[in-house]
Order: C-alpha cells, then structure tokens, then sequence
C-alpha cells in the first residue's frame, strides 16, 4: 500500500491536531479544519489505510484516530514544520542569554527554567563540572591486563579523572609510557572542552599507529562517559500533570521518581533518536528507561565559539509539541551562535 502525498497530508494533520486537543481525530473534524480538497469519506478510508500501515490507531470503535508511535516519528523525520516564535518569547529569551552568557552554567540552567515556564513541559539542563573544566595536567596509560588499558587524567585542580579502556591490540606499558607522553605533550594546558574534531584528527594523525586507542580515550574524556561529571537540574517537574495521559497518579508518581535518579536522566538525555541538526528526539519506546516509555525526550546541544557547554531536555507525553519545541531551541542555537 502506497503512502502518498494525500495520506500524508491527513496524517500531519491528524498529528496536529492530536497533539493540540488529546482528543482522537475524526474524519469530519480533519475535513472541516484543513482544506484538503477532498470529502470526509475519502479521508476516512486513507485513516483506515493509515492504521492499517501502523501509523495510526484507533482507541475505541467508534472513535477518531490518535497517532501510534511510528506516526509521530514520521511526523518528526519528515513532515514537521517549524514555528515562529512570538515576539515576546524570543524577548525573554534574549534577555535571558544576554543576562546570563558570561557563566556559561547558569545559562544553560536558568535558560531551561525559563523554556519550562514557556512550554508547560518539565526541562532538564546538564551542564559539565568544573572538574571536565579544568586543563589537563598529565595523561598516564597503565597497562591492566591483555585488552584493557586503565586512562588516569590529573589536573591543574589537583583532580583525578580514571576510566577503563578496552583495545584490540596488546600494548606493553612501556609502549603505552611513550604514548602517555606523546599525549600529555600535545594536551598539557588545554580543558577537556577544547578537544575539538581539529585537534583529535591531528592527534590521530600523529599517532596513526594508535588512532582507535585515541577513539576510546577521547570517549574515556568525554562530557557524556559519567554522570558523576554532570551538574543536573530540573524545571517543572510536576508539569506532567498539565497533560490527561498523567492523570492516573501511580503513572505520575512513577515519572516523578524517574526524574529524581541522576544517572537515569543522563542515561536519557545521551540516547540517541532522530537526529536533526543539534536535535535529538527519542520518542516513547526508544528510551532506554522503563519508566520514561510513555515519554518523548527532545535535547538540544549548545556550543559557543566550538565549545561545548551543556545541553538543555524537555520531557513530556508522546503528544509533545515538537515543532514549537523545536523551534525554540533551533532559535536558541541562533543566539548562542552569535556569542
């Protein structure tokens, strides 16, 4: 069965609508709202059709349609479209960067309180810890055993970084004592933060011999390897009960003790699902979490001047808004660009 334009058409707005009102759609109300040129019962049988090709479904027998999960993701890959903004949110946005674009934790942070006050959804900022801000002192391997490699970073803090990492080549420590070297000569002085793509390609090429150990170091190092690393913070936790899909109270006392687990909120906000641009949106199912199922996370990365300073999550139902989610933070990457 062919998913043409007109299929198309009636499923963006079944979606629309879906997400507007959490009312299942009818053929009629699709036909009085958007001009689509054809009559109720023509839109009726492309719903059937729809359902039967599984990006629609239909709760009750004589009710509309809602949108299955495969529906949203489509809607998200291909169909959505962006939303202007009013005048006076990019306003308090503005205001809210400029307020605070001279430290960069509380940007972030304060920056997704105001977005939940915005939208009515709950945000999560994580931002890095001064430790992966700190510059990097001395980078030492130790050879733990035939495939595994123990990395210890020291820093100008006088704070120790370790991770295990895991090679397909046997590398004897003096081997990993000249490699140590080599890296804390090229990597003494500068934050985790500016290990940029530059500068890991020239390290790459430097040690060619070595470059997937570099890889798994470079991960090793990276803002995302542990959330012990990690300064989290919520806004709008109990938004969630705005939205009928958590008015059972068992299903928002589960999603309230969810939030309240750090290292389940990281492992939330790294997952990955859709990808456009600096978006990253994983749709109920595709989360990891048990808990966070009947979820959509929406996360946005932000850098200024190339470095990484943190990343801002809205949490919400399957039936989150995410053109104007996405519209927002599409908007806040333009500000952060110009700083």
């Amino acid at each position: 069965m062919e998913l043409n334009e007109r299929k198309l058409k009636i499923l963006k707005a079944i979606v629309k609508d879906y997400i507007e009102t959490a009312e299942a759609v009818g053929s009629r109300t699709i036909s009085k709202k958007h001009d689509l040129g054809v009559s109720a019962a023509t839109i009726r049988n492309e719903m059937a059709d729809l359902e039967e090709l599984g990006y629609l479904v239909q709760p009750h027998t004589s009710a509309g349609r809602v949108p299955t999960e495969k529906g949203y993701k489509l809607y998200v890959d291909s169909l959505m479209s962006q939303c202007e903004l009013s005048d006076e949110e990019k306003c308090l946005i503005e205001q809210c960067v400029k307020d605070n674009v001279d430290h960069i934790k509380d940007l972030i942070h304060e920056t997704s309180k105001l977005l939940s006050q915005l939208t009515n959804y709950t945000t999560v900022a994580v931002t890095k810890s001064l430790v992966n801000q700190s510059v990097i002192k001395h980078i030492q391997l130790v050879e733990m055993s035939d495939n595994k490699i123990l990395l210890i970073v020291v820093t100008d803090q006088g704070d120790i970084k370790n991770a295990n990492l895991v090679t397909n080549v046997y590398l004897e420590q003096s081997k990993l004592n000249l490699i140590s070297d080599n890296l804390t000569r090229k990597l003494a002085g500068k934050s985790i933060t500016d290990l940029d793509e530059r500068l890991i390609a020239f390290i790459k090429y430097e040690i060619s011999e070595y470059s997937a150990l570099i890889d798994e170091l470079i991960s090793a190092l990276n803002f995302e390897t542990s959330e012990d690393d990690l300064l989290v913070s919520l806004s709008g936790a109990t938004n969630i009960f705005s939205y009928p899909e958590f008015n059972d109270i068992l299903k928002a006392k589960s999603f309230l003790n969810m939030l309240e687990k750090k290292e389940t909120i990281a492992s939330m906000v790294r997952a990955k699902g859709i990808q456009k641009d600096n978006i990253n949106i994983i749709i109920g199912s595709d989360n990891d979490c048990e808990l966070a199922q009947d979820c959509s996370v929406v996360t946005a990365t932000y850098n200024i001047s190339n470095d990484l300073v943190g990343k801002i999550s809205f949490i919400g139902p399957t039936r989150m808004d995410y053109a104007r989610i996405s519209s927002i933070m599409n908007y806040m990457s333009l500000l952060f660009s110009k700083k």
